[in-house]
């Protein structure tokens, strides 16, 4: 038996969510709702389940898959090596250099 099911007369068993459900679900993410929010909440995933089933109707056969809906590109720069800040100039400002370290002070105890 399917848990979050529903059988419709005539159509594809469609998604539902309960009440129990979305408490289920705020326990296992540390979350607290009153009983109205409790409700509305129900209300709005049934709401969303039902536009997804909405969207089964639509062919998408001859829709090429993607993972992103917009075209994405990448916005980094290649990597290019440049010479790095001299050693003596980087420890140059430090307030405790120690053999070419920043020395700092303990924090774990």
């Amino acid at each position: 038996m399917l848990t979050f099911f529903e059988k419709v007369v005539g159509e594809e068993p469609r998604m539902k969510i309960s009440k129990k459900e979305v408490e289920h679900v705020a326990l296992l993410a540390r979350l607290k709702f009153s009983e109205s929010e409790k409700e509305r909440l129900t209300s709005q995933m049934n709401s969303i389940l039902d536009y997804m089933d909405k969207l089964k109707e639509l062919d998408t056969s001859q829709v090429e898959p993607t993972f992103h809906a917009v075209a994405r590109r990448n916005v980094f720069r290649e990597d290019v090596v440049l010479p790095s800040i001299p050693q003596e100039l980087s420890l140059s400002n430090a307030p405790d250099g120690d053999r070419g370290f920043f020395r700092v002070p303990k924090i774990i105890e």
